[in-house]
């Protein structure tokens, strides 16, 4: 009988625990910015199976296997960059398959980057060799625009070459990678022949997706370029003031009305920063008359990374600097990344969704932001990635947030 009792505690005691650590992780003390959803307030986040299992006022931590302590910090969805170049291999002086890109691992969790989006840099001939080099073998969630141009950037002639430009072969590759291929890529085309334009709408149109126009079109007018998207197609390098787009300011100052009208009709902007797409002069007059970007997609590769650019973090304090709101930098690394580019499962911190979640801490002091002409202006605050979680595993902790403390044993 006495033997039964302390069986029947033990089993109690068993179930207890278990039901009491019912969640892998829980983020406490925090203060959640989560744009989707509109919350902007103090919450605890539980975490399980990599999963958002929970978001409540206070969660015990008792219920939790690990709890992350985030006071004074700011948690928010996984940031989605959707302009980067992540196709690396060993080819020089290229982006597809070439050492112009970036493995993506080595920097995104760094800037609280969960979900990268590939700028066109493989076509429908080379995004298999992509997905098996690249997408397969990294843990940053990595989407992509496909490059009309079948070999993807791959430099001239080859990315040039019209007969490449298959409409059918795109569209097939994009549907049956449609859990990884957004849309339809156009640039890098320096030729005035309209077709590979039309050819990437078209791609775009068949397989139902976005078409990314990328600047780097010499002999299209920018008014052209507009005229031909749809709502919801994506424009990038928006604030870029070089030799081959007009820029989206006249000699006043003033937002082209072309431009505005674009806007109007539902185009949407993208940042692409780059190592040459952002510029002040550019970007302040157009923010100041309600021309602001819509995503902050960094092109992220070889060159922007060391230059002006930098990464995510850098260029949401950047906007900080030009007089936008924390919360609204967040939402454009978040909920309007994902709405760009179709995936409502991403940029949120619904209960259900995927564990992506990045941990902030908003630190004050003084601060230099650099465009891309070698211009600064000074900023009193920036946003630095403490922690960030990928499928409800932590990938990057600056400080050790998640780590215990050190003990000696003597």
């Amino acid at each position: 009988m006495r033997q039964r009792l302390i069986l029947s505690l033990i089993l109690i005691s068993i179930v207890r625990f278990t039901v009491a650590q019912e969640f892998d992780t829980i983020i406490k003390n925090g203060h959640v910015v989560d744009p989707a959803n509109n919350v902007n307030a103090a919450r605890d986040v539980a975490i399980a199976n990599g999963k958002i299992a929970l978001i409540a006022k206070d969660i015990s931590s008792d219920r939790g296997k690990n709890v992350i302590d985030a006071s004074g910090l700011i948690v928010c969805p996984g940031f989605i960059d959707i302009h980067t170049h992540v196709f690396v291999g060993s080819n020089p002086g290229v982006f597809a398959d070439g050492v112009y890109s970036l493995s993506p691992d080595d920097f995104t969790f760094k800037s609280g980057v969960t979900t990268v989006v590939d700028a066109g840099t493989s076509g429908a001939q080379s995004f298999h060799k992509f997905k098996e080099q690249v997408i397969d073998q990294s843990r940053t969630r990595i989407l992509a625009w496909l490059n009309i141009a079948s070999p993807g950037m791959i430099g001239n002639p080859g990315q040039e070459d019209v007969a490449s430009m298959d409409v059918n072969a795109a569209v097939d590759v994009a549907k049956t990678f449609s859990q990884h291929i957004v849309g339809i890529k156009i640039g890098h085309y320096e030729k005035s022949d309209w077709v590979p334009f039309e050819r990437a709408l078209q791609a775009a149109s068949q397989a139902v997706v976005p078409l990314f126009v990328e600047c780097h079109l010499p002999k299209y007018s920018l008014q052209d370029q507009l005229a031909k998207m749809r709502a919801g197609d994506i424009i990038t390098h928006s604030f870029e003031k070089v030799d081959e787009r007009t820029p989206i300011t006249d000699e006043q100052g003033n937002v082209r009305d072309y431009v505005l009208a674009a806007q109007k009709r539902g185009v949407l902007f993208d940042l692409g920063h780059g190592g040459a797409g952002f510029w002040f002069s550019e970007a302040i007059p157009a923010m100041k008359q309600g021309l602001t970007p819509f995503t902050f997609g960094t092109d992220l590769h070889r060159f922007s990374m060391n230059a002006g650019m930098k990464d995510m973090t850098n260029v949401m304090s950047k906007f900080i600097a030009l007089g936008m709101s924390r919360d609204d930098v967040i939402r454009r690394a978040t909920a309007n990344a994902a709405k760009a580019i179709h995936r409502s499962d991403l940029g949120n911190l619904s209960v259900g969704s995927v564990a992506d979640v990045v941990i902030i801490r908003e630190v004050e002091g003084d601060y230099g932001f650099v465009d891309a002409g070698g211009n600064r202006i000074m900023g009193d605050r920036k946003l630095i990635a403490e922690a960030t979680i990928r499928e409800g595993k932590v990938v990057w902790d600056l400080n050790g947030l998640t780590a215990k403390p050190f003990v000696k044993s003597r």
